[in-house]
């Protein structure tokens, strides 16, 4: 590693965030309720001995690092919170949230402490944030602490779901801290040592529908209006200076990139586990990666978080009805100040309307057709996502394979089947409904008329070859445990390119071994951090 300082000289802090909203009077870090504030000022615990495991060469770039400047001491020490720069100001912010349905009052940033916004050389306005670096005002009663397991789980899936084109907030780092963190993984009273990290995130913006949320519920419209004012100059200027029109422009967009991000998370099965309103980004960005998990046989029911296995609120099939009450809890936040009931109304309306046209373009493009009519083919699609619960097929294999099938020949059924299917006993028992749909989807091929060549391209451009396999995860984290990073800078390498299939990395795009079906990790998660 080398010691130059010299790559942070290149960047130009903004920190629009402090400049612009209201924050908290007192100056000393304990936990408490903090009114009439946006953040609090706060610094990031300083670690042991910090280590860097990992960091984004796709990211670096996007900050004007080289891979030099990453692999310097002084990278490590900020990035882990030891060092901060004479432009960073570091806070964290006040949000609130409805927490599985129920209101939970104030929680804002516990155990992420944002150092500042940058300007690249591009004009791009970039927040950091570390996750994992200490306590805040918000802590309640944690630490403010981040373990590898969920920190390398984070850095991962961050990474893997920007090259898969989900929109997301980013990971620039990893670092372990030297220090110990106590965790009680399953909520059994069996706690233990664990080693610490910290992940640097990345992102336009870190605001949640909870920023907002918190000042409405205590009728603070004045910090509200702040925070509703800023939100528009800094992260939606284009929509124009502050006013009741403007406003709900806003929460129009809101609405439409929340529906595409839920779209795409359909597209590639994954369940982020946790979508209470604190973890709903206004960008319509994927944030908090916990216990998230993604679809291996396809199930509609299953959701990652133990904490959730009994309701199931945040389970795969729910994840738009659940995106659409969340935005309807920003909209009663927001109402306050606005005063206009129908306008949001019919925002709310674009959003169920947005994405039902965007899910069927999207089941168009995996199932490689030029379109999808809403009434004629949604028996035929439905009869599909049936086949593929109760033969319980692998969704990332499935779609796959289904780009290899011919127009006018006959495809081997049981053998993409075995491929695919989770467990081998239902393979026979579902063959000729699976035989059955396909002839239906050949004849569909066949009216849709398009080249094998376009629908090749279409298909593998939206059906992954792979994904972040919970399994797959587990295993780096077990490696990275006893002190072996490999397997984490493979799985980063891997997913920079998931669309591709790579030569001799075909254990990746294989499905769930049996002996992950069950293992804690492999298969469901607590929100343990």
């Amino acid at each position: 590693m080398t010691n130059t300082a010299e790559p942070f000289t290149r960047w130009r802090f903004d920190n629009q965030f402090i400049l612009q909203l209201p924050g908290d009077s007192e100056t000393e870090n304990f936990r408490r309720q903090v009114y009439a504030a946006c953040y609090s000022l706060v610094r990031p615990k300083t670690a042991a001995q910090p280590k860097l495991v990992d960091y984004s060469k796709a990211m670096a770039q996007q900050l004007d690092l080289t891979e030099q400047d990453c692999q310097s001491v002084w990278f490590t020490q900020v990035m882990a919170g030891n060092q901060l720069l004479p432009e960073m100001q570091a806070y964290a912010s006040c949000y609130g949230g409805h927490q599985f349905g129920h209101w939970a009052g104030q929680l804002g940033d516990g155990r992420a402490i944002n150092l500042g916004e940058i300007i690249n050389t591009q004009g791009q306005r970039w927040a950091l944030q570390l996750k994992g670096a200490g306590p805040t005002p918000y802590s309640r009663s944690a630490d403010g602490l981040a373990v590898l397991r969920s920190s390398v789980r984070e850095f991962l899936c961050s990474e893997a779901m920007y090259h898969l084109g989900v929109p997301t907030t980013r990971a620039l780092s990893l670092v372990l801290t030297g220090d110990k963190v106590l965790r009680d993984m399953f909520y059994d009273g069996n706690s233990q040592w664990e080693p610490g990290a910290v992940v640097c995130r990345v992102a336009p913006s870190f605001t949640r529908f909870g920023h907002f949320q918190i000042h409405s519920s205590r009728q603070d419209l004045k910090t509200l209006k702040a925070m509703m004012d800023y939100t528009l100059r800094v992260d939606f200027p284009h929509l124009g200076e502050p006013s009741v029109e403007t406003y709900l422009a806003w929460f129009a967009e809101v609405c439409r990139l929340t529906a595409d991000m839920i779209v795409h998370w359909q597209r590639v099965g994954f369940v982020h586990g946790v979508m209470n309103t604190d973890n709903m980004s206004i960008l319509g960005l994927t944030i908090d990666y916990g216990p998230y998990g993604w679809l291996d046989n396809y199930d509609p029911e299953w959701t990652p978080n133990t904490t959730d296995a009994q309701g199931r609120r945040y389970r795969f099939g729910h994840q738009p009805q659940i995106a659409y009450w969340n935005l309807v809890q920003l909209a009663n936040a927001i109402y306050p100040v606005i005063e206009q009931l129908e306008p949001l109304q019919q925002a709310l309306a674009q959003y169920a309307s947005r994405y039902e046209s965007q899910w069927l373009a999207m089941m168009a493009s995996k199932l490689g057709l030029s379109h999808l009519d809403e009434q004629e083919d949604e028996l035929w699609v439905a009869d599909l996502l049936r086949l593929l619960q109760d033969a319980q097929l692998d969704m990332t294999l499935f779609y796959r394979g289904l780009s290899q099938v011919q127009v006018d020949s006959e495809w081997n059924v049981f053998a993409s089947l075995l491929k695919a299917c989770s467990y081998l006993d239902t393979v026979e028992e579902h063959f000729y409904a699976a035989k059955s749909w396909l002839k239906q989807y050949q004849k569909r091929l066949l009216a849709d008329n398009q080249s094998s060549e376009w629908r090749l391209l279409t298909m593998e451009a939206v059906n992954p070859c792979y994904v972040l396999r919970n399994y797959l995860a587990q295993e780096a984290i077990d490696a990275a445990e006893q002190g072996d990073f490999s397997k984490i800078h493979a799985l980063q390498k891997l997913l920079e390119n998931p669309y591709q299939a790579q030569s001799g990395q075909e254990m990746f795009a294989q499905k769930r071994p049996d002996w992950a079906k069950q293992r804690a990790g492999c298969s469901m998660l607590s929100c343990s951090s």
